[in-house]
């Protein structure tokens, strides 16, 4: 890296606010999947006056500029890929204002999302959107992914909890779109910036609604004996026009690791279950567990658990949020994949996905977001052993490829970023491409902010890359 673009940087936020040492760099060329990618210098900007500089600084010399949050995401997004300078919003981590009267709140990017809602509870609110790092993940990390999390299936993503945003554009204009207000005329810019996945700008202050947590929650776990009863199960209860709060699906093997780790009372000789939530007034709360419950048996669940109180009802969600946690047990690395289908596609799917397992020898647990068809298989392997990363990355592409078959996309929830790039002739035409392509020059005309994500070289879907092999013990995803 050019030392004096290290000397302005340094002395605009302090020695201690840059990184550039090869052994401070490491942990930043990695996130939760399996990409690696090294920047150049990693930053720690405090305000937006920082945020703005260090951009000015990047036109000045020509060099890449990434944004990263707590480093969580699944698809390299937040990784360098072309080096140069990666900023890391952690330090940004204050809850500007909280608006109880107007449930609303404004925050830096570093915030993490379960810190606002514990700064909001004893007003009897929360930020809705749950991904299962919430502990770890920041808001302007989920802004930028437009992420999900169990609860999507009743209360939405990301994008429908955010109302204005303050951004850097990469050319250096500080902007603001959106409002407090419900709706804002013009163009939808937020619906633009919400999940662009870091390229189109850096985002420095985030105004958010707030839910009113609900009158009563009523947590069930459904137990079957099969898979198909179990996916069948989650068709017939959105058919009948029932939304669950949240519909997670956990199979027998993932089961068991689970167990073993967060010992939430997860029965072992079962081929699945169901982790359903109903929440609201309270009469209709307990009409729709009753309901749902009914469905279940009448699918042959050979039990229905309802959660007796908080302490159970946190026990189950610890079990399914820390799913990957217990599945990193068991393997040096695992490859978690972020498909989406019709539901009423789950059967043929899960099917379809331990046919691929078994060709390609891998062990594939299946964790995901059953009310809304986002399927996370986890694909145990070792990455140090070259055979097998190769393979699992043809395994995670059949699969996704068998998604887009079904009617379905090739991420839910996880982006896009350096992961799937590849992927997206599959989906879209090179004329969609392209007018994608305008749109992120039009806000980052020179490329120099996340380079190199969401979109492939202009090379035909036969001459796709196969991504290189990661560095000898490699940490799990």
């Amino acid at each position: 890296m050019d030392s004096q673009l290290l000397r302005d940087l340094k002395s605009l936020l302090g020695s201690e606010a840059v990184l550039h040492r090869p052994e401070e760099l490491m942990l930043y060329e990695y996130d939760g999947s399996v990409e690696v990618a090294r920047p150049n210098c990693v930053v720690f900007p405090r305000t937006t006056a920082d945020v703005l500089a260090i951009v000015k600084l990047a036109n000045q010399y020509q060099t890449p500029l990434v944004g990263r949050g707590a480093g969580t995401g699944l698809s390299g997004g937040a990784l360098a890929r072309k080096g140069g300078i990666l900023a890391v919003f952690s330090r940004m981590n204050r809850i500007l204002e909280i608006d109880i009267e107007n449930q609303r709140a404004t925050v830096q990017p570093g915030v993490v999302n379960a810190d606002l809602s514990a700064a909001v509870a004893n007003a009897g609110l929360h930020f809705a959107p749950d991904p299962s790092s919430q502990k770890a993940c920041t808001i302007g990390g989920n802004v930028s992914e437009n992420s999900g999390g169990p609860h999507t299936l009743a209360y939405g993503v990301t994008t429908n909890h955010v109302l204005s945003l303050e951004a850097v554009l990469p050319t250096g204009e500080l902007i603001r779109i959106g409002s407090s207000a419900l709706d804002s005329p013009g163009y939808d810019l937020l619906g633009l910036f919400v999940g662009s996945e870091g390229t189109l700008a850096l985002i420095t202050e985030i105004t958010v609604k707030l839910t009113r947590l609900p009158e009563a929650v009523k947590t069930l776990l459904a137990i079957f004996d099969t898979l198909d009863d179990t996916t069948e199960t989650v068709v017939d209860i959105t058919a009948r026009g029932i939304t669950p709060a949240a519909c997670e699906m956990l199979d027998g093997w993932t089961l068991r690791a689970v167990e073993a780790y967060v010992h939430a009372g997860f029965p072992l000789d079962c081929a699945a279950v169901l982790l359903l939530e109903v929440d609201g007034v309270a009469e209709a709360v307990q009409q729709h567990a009753e309901e749902v419950a009914d469905i279940c048996r009448a699918h042959h669940a050979r039990e229905v658990r309802v959660a007796r109180d908080a302490r159970e009802r946190d026990l189950l969600w610890k079990g399914r949020k820390n799913a990957f946690g217990a599945v990193g047990r068991l393997s040096p690395t695992y490859y978690v994949q972020d498909g989406v289908i019709p539901r009423t596609k789950l059967p043929a799917t899960l099917r379809r996905i331990n046919e691929i397992g078994v060709k390609y020898g891998f062990q594939i647990g299946n964790i995901f977001h059953a009310g809304d068809g986002n399927l996370h298989p986890l694909i145990l392997f070792d990455a140090r052993d070259e055979a097998q990363f190769r393979g699992v990355v043809a395994a995670a592409d059949e699969i996704i490829q068998f998604c887009i078959e079904m009617g379905g996309s090739i991420t839910g929830e996880h982006g896009v970023g350096m992961e799937k790039d590849r992927l997206m002739p599959l989906l879209f035409s090179e004329a969609d491409l392209d007018v994608m392509r305008n749109v992120r020059a039009a806000f980052n005309p020179q490329g120099l902010l996340n380079p190199d994500k969401i979109f492939p070289s202009k090379k035909g879907c036969g001459e796709i890359h196969v991504r290189p092999l990661p560095l000898a013990g490699a940490p799990s995803a």
